[in-house]
């Protein structure tokens, strides 16, 4: 048998690829002297393990430049292919000879129907029927323009391929041109912490309607390119596609439902379904493939209609991880390999390269920027949106290969267009971070403490939350907090989610809950529950706001994104869960160690007062009514501005009918007031009387809190005062003991900062010393674990006496300096820097 296979590429290969012996794959091995990079397999294995550790080791260099992966596997070709590595034969010939192509592109296609797919299954076409009118004119209007774009420079570059049609080829640059890519631009919103933002989400759904756009578009251009002439077969071509559409929309969904109502509920979905879904993926892509569209095509469809729900959950589990590592990283690399830039030769080819990549993203930013003047958002905003959409990412390496395998862009046209790609998407991260400032548009906020917030003011409250399990007892609080009327609470829900190199963590920005359909993967269903959590407690709560927000970051960032978001919203309190959880034998475990680096991140950088919650459940001892609650609070106070900050919030507290208070306050006894007289007569020194004359003012403003607070709740029999004279370390451990066990809720001051001789010795044996002596005792498991515990931590980048001097991370301010004794000194020309804490 002599028969010679014409490739895609367009090169004749040897007849040994049709006629070999089936012991050409494996081989008999090296002391048999043979060379294994003569049999496909070996051969196979090598080049995808290259592929794979180039890519991580530019994912890796490229990582404190905020690129997307896309361009790390893009560049991984191009440096494996003719470009770079390639240029020396020997290299090209053994690692990638052309006998190898045709496996290499065929496991690279595999990869790519299996991602799309995934791509497919992860897009919700609910959350384009409810994006609003913006995002949709911006979507349009940022197509047009670089669609015009790219049919001049079709006509500059046809002159070269004149064996193809004009009009096919206008098509294909045009539509490489104008996608946007909307797996890629969530990344990037996510690195720059822009998900939240207003710009962020009309950036995600225009993106969203842009890729939509892309494949419809793409249907059209490859049904076109396969036919010389549009003639009858085109349009049979796009027919077949609206009946294969059809198809799937109206018997396999209804069908993969169906079979999904028979899993009974609370069971994993079969081994069946799942294969009866993976294989629909192929048979999907050979039917388009026969229709004479792309495979992926199909595949995408395919995914379109996969119901939410455990069999989308199940998928994305089990494909995403191999898939998106191992084999998507070789089609990506197969463009770089078929990406030669020695064929861009001359000054007018470099020029029309540098024209192209200027005009295609100005045609982006350009019709962006018209539709956001017309919405009156702010110029660099417009901007902004318009560099966020010059993204590209796979559809638009999809498209270049396809149009070279039609013959459609020759070796010069490919080679520009994949360049354009990677340096456009690699310049939008840079270019964004310099241009988008976020904090032009951030307030002044005054009160940033809770003794700072008006009584008939809104309270402004941050809740962080990791699982559904911090829920109840923070919903509980929050009740607890005596929202009314004159003084109604509003509380920011922000869950917290790790950015991991999945593309399922970014879906929780496009949240379907409204559209009553299940959740899509593990993290949206947390999401969902929390939301829904807060959601109930909002309705069935009077005098209560309740707004959900996503922060999706990396943890080591994630403290980042809490303080913008308590910024943005100008709020005075931010409530954090602790990084242990109870046990069942009422011990307590460490459930993330990243958790604690957020939460001493929190107290080092918050722009407000910080709280936080230990819990070990708060549901309240009796319950009154549905609507009314119970808690025995007790604030344990020492003294300082912490103190003072948990009294305030417990003093708000102790105003609900179902709250009883008791505030117990250590006085230091006589032998510790003659020491610390004795001490001050014998030392002398600028310092010391320094240090003296703060202490006093603090225990001034300690004397006037507690006299204010003492006055006004004089009347009140749920509010119970008490003192205590302690005169070292064990006598305030044996107090905190004989506190009566009815209390559900012990509300304390951080105290960093603040030191007491009445808590000597007490940080000896801290396991968290973040949480200030008497926090860490009380979240030790020495002590009952039937109460929950507030550290509270008063911001104190505020001037204690005249009027408060505000200053945001970028604004010219003063800086202070903490003194041990939790006062603040005054440093001239010193940067802002917002340290609330030691």
């Amino acid at each position: 048998m002599a028969d010679q296979v014409v490739m895609g590429s367009g090169n004749e290969t040897d007849e040994t690829i049709v006629c070999y012996a089936p012991t050409m794959i494996t081989t008999n091995g090296i002391w048999q002297g043979d060379n294994p990079l003569d049999y496909s397999l070996p051969l196979f294995i090598l080049q995808l393990s290259l592929v794979v550790i180039m890519t991580r080791i530019l994912v890796f260099i490229l990582k404190p430049f905020r690129q997307p992966r896309v361009i790390s596997e893009i560049l991984g070709g191009i440096i494996l292919g003719p470009s770079v590595l390639g240029r020396s034969s020997k290299f090209a010939n053994t690692v990638f000879p052309l006998r190898s192509v045709m496996i290499l592109e065929t496991m690279a296609n595999v990869g790519l129907l299996y991602f799309i797919f995934l791509v497919g299954v992860e897009m919700d076409i609910d959350v384009i029927k409810r994006t609003g009118k913006k995002a949709i004119v911006i979507a349009i209007a940022g197509m047009i323009l670089p669609f015009l774009m790219g049919v001049g420079f079709a006509f500059i570059l046809h002159q070269s391929t004149h064996f193809v049609r004009l009009s096919t080829f206008i098509l294909f640059l045009g539509v490489a041109l104008s996608v946007t890519s909307f797996p890629v631009l969530a990344r990037i919103l996510a690195e720059l912490k822009l998900l939240n933002t207003d710009i962020g989400k009309i950036a995600m759904s225009s993106a969203l309607i842009n890729d939509m756009c892309a494949w419809i578009l793409l249907a059209f251009a490859i049904a076109l390119a396969e036919n010389e002439a549009m003639s009858l077969s085109s349009i049979w071509v796009i027919l077949s596609n609206v009946a294969f559409v059809l198809l799937c929309v109206f018997i396999i969904r209804p069908l993969i439902s169906w079979m999904l109502r028979k899993t009974p509920e609370g069971e994993p979905v079969s081994e069946f379904s799942i294969c009866l879904v993976l294989t629909g993926v192929m048979v999907s892509g050979f039917i388009t493939d026969s229709i004479g569209t792309h495979s992926v095509f199909g595949a995408f469809v395919f995914g379109l209609v996969i119901p939410n729900g455990p069999l989308g959950v199940t998928l994305i589990e089990r494909l995403e991880d191999f898939v998106t590592g191992l084999l998507l990283p070789l089609f990506f690399a197969i463009s770089g390999l078929k990406t030669d830039v020695r064929t861009i030769v001359g000054f007018t080819t470099w020029a029309i390269l540098v024209v192209v990549i200027v005009l295609a993203c100005a045609g982006k930013v350009a019709g962006t920027l018209l539709v956001s003047i017309y919405y009156q958002m702010p110029l660099y905003e417009g901007i902004t949106l318009g560099l966020l959409m010059n993204t590209k990412g796979l559809i638009e390496i999809i498209v270049l290969n396809v149009g070279k395998d039609q013959k459609v862009l020759d070796d010069k046209a490919f080679a520009i267009m994949v360049i354009v790609a990677v340096i456009m998407t690699a310049i939008i991260s840079p270019v964004v971070t310099n241009i988008y400032k976020p904090t032009r548009k951030l307030s002044h906020n005054k009160r940033r403490t809770i003794q700072k917030t008006k009584s008939d003011g809104e309270f402004r409250v941050l809740v962080c939350v990791h699982t559904p399990r911090n829920v109840p007892t923070i919903i509980n609080l929050l009740e607890a907090s005596h929202p009314t009327k004159k003084s109604p609470i509003c509380t920011f829900v922000l869950h917290l989610v790790e950015l991991t190199g999945r593309a399922s963590a970014m879906l929780i920005v496009h949240n379907t809950r409204k559209s009553g359909r299940p959740a899509l993967n593990q993290t949206q269903a947390q999401s969902d529950h929390i939301i829904n959590a807060f959601e109930n407690f909002e309705q069935h709560t009077g005098f209560v706001s309740v707004h959900p927000l996503t922060a999706i970051s990396p943890y080591s960032t994630m403290h980042e994104d809490i303080c913008n978001v308590a910024e943005d919203k100008r709020v005075a309190f931010i409530i954090i869960p602790f990084h242990k959880q109870q046990t069942v034998d009422g011990g307590m475990e460490a459930l993330n160690p990243a958790f604690r680096a957020i939460n001493e991140n929190m107290l080092a950088n918050a722009p407000c007062s910080v709280g936080i919650l230990v819990d070990r459940g708060l549901t309240g001892s009796t319950r009154l009514a549905a609507n009314q609650i119970a808690h025995h609070v007790a604030v344990l106070f020492f003294g300082g501005p912490d103190d003072r900050e948990a009294l305030a919030y417990a003093w708000r507290m102790s105003e609900h009918p179902g709250i009883n208070l008791t505030v117990m306050r250590f006085v230091p006894g006589e032998n510790v007031l003659e020491t610390i007289g004795e001490t001050r007569r014998n030392e002398s020194g600028h310092e010391v009387l320094t240090v003296s004359t703060d202490i006093d003012r603090e225990k001034q403003m300690d004397e006037d809190y507690i006299h204010e607070f003492r006055t006004r709740t004089s009347n009140d029999s749920s509010v119970v005062y008490t003192e205590k004279v302690v005169n070292h370390g064990e006598e305030t451990v044996a107090a905190i003991r004989s506190i009566d066990g009815i209390h559900d809720l012990f509300i304390v001051g951080r105290g960093q900062g603040t030191i007491s001789c009445v808590t000597a010795g007490l940080t000896d044996w801290s396991e968290c010393p973040e949480l200030g002596a008497i926090g860490d005792l009380l979240a030790s498991t020495d002590f009952a674990a039937t109460y929950s515990v507030l550290i509270v931590q008063q911001y104190v980048g505020i001037e204690a006496h005249g009027d408060a001097m505000i200053g945001t991370p970028d604004s010219p301010t003063r800086h202070y300096e903490l003194h041990d004794f939790g006062h603040m000194r005054q440093t001239p020309h010193a940067p802002a820097i917002f340290h609330p804490r030691p």
